[in-house]
Parts: structure tokens; sequence; C-alpha cells
């Protein structure tokens, strides 16, 4: 189920998948045009996202990647879609620096108006632009929980799953999903540790 409250609409792209009640609002960079013509996140079969979900504890069952699984995620799982830049492209370096500016502004707007208890940046590209216009600051980022949040929200960054990526294999993106697991299930960071410090922004 899309519901229209805390969603936009954008011409050729791929629409965010938001509800309220969400426990989790996962952030990519942008759609590819691939994404835009199948209607769903992350289409590209060697993309390593789908089997790391499936194998992340995320889930309450394993999916069949689609729209359809979109929805069911939305409606079970309670896990929205967006990313930071609407604007579609074969390739994400083929954006502009104003198509970042414009999309952290536009993301800050849908997380204070969905309020999703954390945040699930897809690579540091993401979420440095967010640090960068919304934040204002500009930390090291490494995978894991950050410590900052934003309107109420934690923030936690995996490393991206593109088949592009070739720093991190599969059981590496599996081990970060069930970490993001982790911190949904309790109250610590994922690796056991209790979470203490948190610096607000």
């Amino acid at each position: 189920m899309k519901t229209p409250d805390c969603s936009q609409a954008f011409a050729a792209t791929l629409p965010d998948y938001l509800a309220p009640g969400l426990r989790l609002l996962s952030v990519g960079i942008n759609p590819s045009l691939r994404a835009v013509r199948e209607g769903f996140y992350f289409p590209n079969p060697q993309n390593r996202f789908w089997p790391a979900l499936n194998a992340s504890g995320l889930l309450a069952a394993p999916v069949t990647p689609g729209p359809a699984a979109m929805n069911l995620i939305l409606a079970r799982d309670r896990i929205g879609f967006t990313d930071l830049c609407k604007t579609a492209s074969s390739m994400a370096h083929h954006l502009r620096a104003e198509d970042y500016r414009a999309g952290a502004r536009r993301l800050a707007a849908v997380v204070a108006d969905c309020r999703p208890p954390l945040l699930w940046f897809h690579g540091a590209t993401a979420y440095r632009a967010f640090c960068r216009h919304v934040l204002t600051q500009q930390d090291v980022i490494a995978p894991g929980l950050q410590p900052q949040t934003f309107a109420g929200a934690r923030i936690f960054v995996s490393p991206n799953p593109s088949p592009a990526n070739a720093r991190y294999n599969l059981a590496q993106l599996i081990d970060s999903y069930r970490q993001l697991a982790a911190c949904i299930a309790g109250n610590d960071d994922g690796t056991g540790r209790k979470l203490s410090g948190i610096v607000s922004a």
C-alpha cells in the first residue's frame, strides 16, 4: 500500500514508498532508469541488496524482488523507501551538485513529515550530501550507526550494495544489514554495545 499522506509525486521517477508508522526508512542515492521502468528499488539482478535483505532478519519472511515486494515490505515490515535525489539517471555520477542540494532538502522534509525512528542510507555518498546540506557538518563516515540524529531519527549507513562497489562482498553486506536489524530489535548499535552519547543535529 502506498499512501499519499507522506509521499510526493514526481514525473518520470520512482515513487517513494511511505506510510505512517514506519520503523525504518531506506534511502538510496537516486533511482536508476531501470528502476523507474520496472517500478521497484534495486532492480539490477547483480545488485546485492535483495539477497542481503532476505538474509538480514529485517523481514518477517523473504520476498521476490518486484513492485509487489515493495508494497508487502511497506505494509508487513513497515519499511519505507525513498532516495536522496528523485532525479533518475543511468549512473549516480550524472547528478549535478544542485540535485544533491535539492534532494537533501526534500529528504529532510520527508523525514520531518513521516518521523521514522531510523534512517538507513545505502553508502556514504547520499549520507555525506545529507550531512553537508542539512546537518551542516562533514564527519568521517564509517558503516554502522552514526553519532548524529535528525528529527528524532537515528541514522545507520550500510555499504552501497551496487555491483560497482567491489570493496564489500555479499557476506559483509549481510553482516551490516543484520547489525541494522539488531538496532531495530534493541537499544544497541548492532554489535551488542549499548548506545550512548548520541548527538542530535
